[in-house]
């Protein structure tokens, strides 16, 4: 139930936009009120302009922004004398709205202005928010709204008949008002809600009050009523469901990226199951979106999988996604055609929502933050059947005006938006050894290009921390940490499967966990021996098969980049064990390169060499066993290593980490079983 968050020592610094920002921010935090992207929010003020002459501004939310997390910067300042004559005109393109608007900004600077501008613009009221919530949009998308609405408001608020947002809107809305005796709230059918008030802390209370008085009518209906037509399946057991998900999901992955690839996620939220499981929820979930914001991100509607979750058939469920995707991209190329204008282009047919009862929601995006927004979206499309067909029954957009706004120039520019994408844009990445220094130089500049990571370690919280350190640089869930020790089958077995319940798949590999020991040969243990052998060969075999057996099961290729060492291919003195490991393990790289290349899975290594700054394998008793070794004080080992190549350089983990980006990269799509060299130069160790 939505609660009144305002706070009077925040909220009240000032009547202007410090203060528009707060009250954004407080309605876009809970998204039953504003879905995310969605919404648009205005104040109006006195402002001075270039030649100091005290004008009438508006400040309105700009176009793209998110009311949760917006500031002063995500709002556009309009000269409201120039907006004003457009008041006397009948009707207006959305072309010729926009071009208008851009020149009505007191600052070219600003972002281009919301949709939505001139409704609030048109409305003579000092503060206006436009707000999706559940409750109203249930009554909005109820097929008898306008008489549920005059039930909970009586007369105090004027309903429009749906019609996309724009002039004609604006002026309708405003007319509306204008005509009304009394009015406190407008409901836009199919759409959603406005308010308004003299302050932005009555606007903002009056936006709550009003959602309250929805909610609390829909609740005492909700008593007397079955929802969603009452159960119709249980819920696989969570532990059980995690297990199928991760099973599936590679799959489904697959499935979704032959066109460009997705990241895959999943919900299985209370309500989510509760809709899921339920008798009506197939018909529901096909009568189309919830709300128009809602197209862009989730489409018309969802993949409904008919399983029976009793049944527990996994093999039975692989087979009726993998035709049931395939049956909705055709369907949706169908969609396409038949709507489409000259101009448009279709963007991927796969599905963003899937639904599967027993087990939840399944969506997919170009990101996991996009991904992540169709979830958000689609529990706000449940909470809107929910409460529509409490009162009602559930109606939609039709087929041709569904299109109309998701492929609306409008809405489309507001994902244009969003950066540019790069090359391991929509890629996952599992990097072993994530938390040292050449496995965090990796994620950090596999991130930078746009990938996802998982950033695998025995020393979780180290992991964890680098994670968080990258989240906070690159964005939300673009790297997660997961615990394993890769000389544990069940451990490596464990870790991939969370890497696929975060994301879906994987793309990329980086086997790199490592140590290393030195002694001389004959004082070299079964032990010493075998804990080289443990971590850089069975510890790289574990990871590779099991990356290996997922990326079949995706069947979109992948890359997997081995980091072995100069003692890969150089016998180094003292140094027995780790080298016939590192030996061993750019072998298996090849091997595993030999098999791979019929399903595009890629397999290359990189042969550092003394690459001390940030390791953690440097810091241990090798740097000491190696300096004893050469006879040389271990200040001096740094010194000696540089010496002794022909380029005279010391190696830092961001050339490891160039060189693995650059073997995961479109750059070396036709390379395979290949090692390349970053030791600054080991004529010794060239490869032959």
């Amino acid at each position: 139930m939505v609660k009144n968050l305002w706070d009077n020592q925040h909220g009240n610094t000032d009547n202007g936009l410090n203060e528009l920002v707060y009250r954004s921010n407080l309605l876009g935090q809970d998204r039953s009120v504003a879905n995310w992207g969605g919404g648009n929010t205005s104040v109006k003020t006195k402002e001075t302009d270039f030649f100091g002459r005290e004008i009438d501004v508006m400040w309105v939310k700009g176009s793209g922004s998110d009311l949760a997390t917006m500031n002063k910067a995500n709002f556009t300042g309009l000269n409201l004398a120039d907006i004003q004559p457009l008041l006397e005109k009948d009707d207006m393109s959305d072309e010729e709205m926009v071009e208008y608007l851009s020149h009505c900004m007191i600052d070219s600077k600003h972002p281009r202005s919301s949709i939505e501008t001139l409704l609030h613009a048109f409305l003579p009221f000092k503060h206006v928010d436009h707000t999706h919530p559940d409750a109203i949009i249930s009554i909005a998308c109820a097929d008898d709204g306008q008489e549920i609405a005059k039930a909970i408001y009586g007369d105090r608020f004027v309903w429009v008949p749906y019609i996309r947002p724009g002039f004609k809107l604006s002026k309708m809305i405003a007319e509306g008002v204008k005509n009304h005796p009394n009015p406190e709230l407008v409901i836009m059918e199919k759409h959603g809600l406005v308010t308004w008030g003299d302050t932005s802390k009555e606007s903002y209370d009056r936006t709550i009050s009003i959602i309250q008085e929805a909610e609390d009518y829909i609740e005492k209906q909700a008593s007397e009523t079955v929802l969603f037509g009452g159960k119709n399946y249980e819920s696989i057991e969570k532990k059980e469901r995690e297990r199928i998900l991760a099973q599936i999901l590679p799959m489904i992955r697959g499935q979704v990226s032959s066109d460009k690839k997705m990241i895959v996620t999943f919900d299985d939220s209370k309500d989510v199951l509760a809709f899921v499981n339920s008798n009506d929820a197939q018909a529901l979930s096909q009568i189309g979106a919830a709300c128009p914001d809602h197209l862009v991100h989730t489409k018309r509607v969802p993949l409904f999988i008919d399983w029976d979750p009793s049944s527990k058939d996994v093999d039975q469920l692989i087979d009726t996604m993998k035709q049931g995707i395939a049956s909705y991209k055709a369907a949706y190329t169908d969609y396409f055609n038949r709507n489409k204008s000259e101009a448009d282009q279709m963007v991927e047919a796969a599905p963003r929502v899937m639904l599967i009862p027993g087990v939840g929601m399944i969506n997919t995006g170009k990101s996991w933050t996009a991904s992540k927004v169709s979830e958000s979206l689609y529990h706000r499309a449940i909470a809107v059947m929910r409460g529509s067909t409490i009162l009602g029954n559930f109606v939609s957009l039709n087929e041709a005006e569904s299109y109309a706004i998701e492929y609306w120039p409008l809405e489309l520019y507001k994902l244009s938006l969003a950066p540019p994408e790069a090359e391991f844009s929509r890629q996952v990445a599992f990097v072993t050894g994530g938390a040292g220094g050449i496995g965090s130089a990796t994620c950090d500049r596999l991130l930078k290009d746009g990938a996802h990571v998982v950033l695998a370690d025995i020393n979780l919280a180290g992991a964890q921390e680098l994670a968080a350190a990258f989240n906070n640089q690159y964005g939300e869930g673009r790297a997660v940490a997961v615990a394993m020790d890769v000389t544990k089958e069940d451990q490596v077995i464990s870790a991939i499967h969370s890497a696929v319940l975060t994301y879906g798949g994987l793309d990329i590999v980086v086997n790199n966990a490592g140590l290393a020991s030195s002694s001389p040969f004959e004082e070299t243990t079964l032990d010493k021996w075998n804990v080289n052998m443990n971590v850089l060969v069975t510890g790289y075999f574990l990871v590779a098969r099991e990356a290996f057996t997922l990326m079949k099961d995706q069947a979109i290729g992948g890359n997997m980049v081995f980091v072995g060492s100069k003692n890969s291919i150089y016998a180094g003195k003292n140094a027995a064990a780790y080298s016939t490991a590192k030996a061993a393990e750019v072998h298996l790289a090849r091997t595993v390169a030999a098999d791979g290349g019929q399903y595009g899975i890629r397999v290359n290594s990189v042969l550092p060499d003394a690459v001390i700054r940030g390791s953690k394998i440097w810091d241990s008793n090798w740097k000491k066993e190696r300096a004893s070794s050469y006879g040389i004080d271990t200040d001096d080992i740094e010194e000696h290593y540089r010496k002794r190549t022909i380029l005279n350089v010391n190696i830092l983990p961001q050339d490891i980490a160039e060189s693995v980006a650059f073997l995961s990269s479109s750059q070396s799509a036709k390379t395979t079983g290949c090692m390349i060299t970053v030791d600054g130069g080991v004529a010794a160790a060239f490869t032959r």
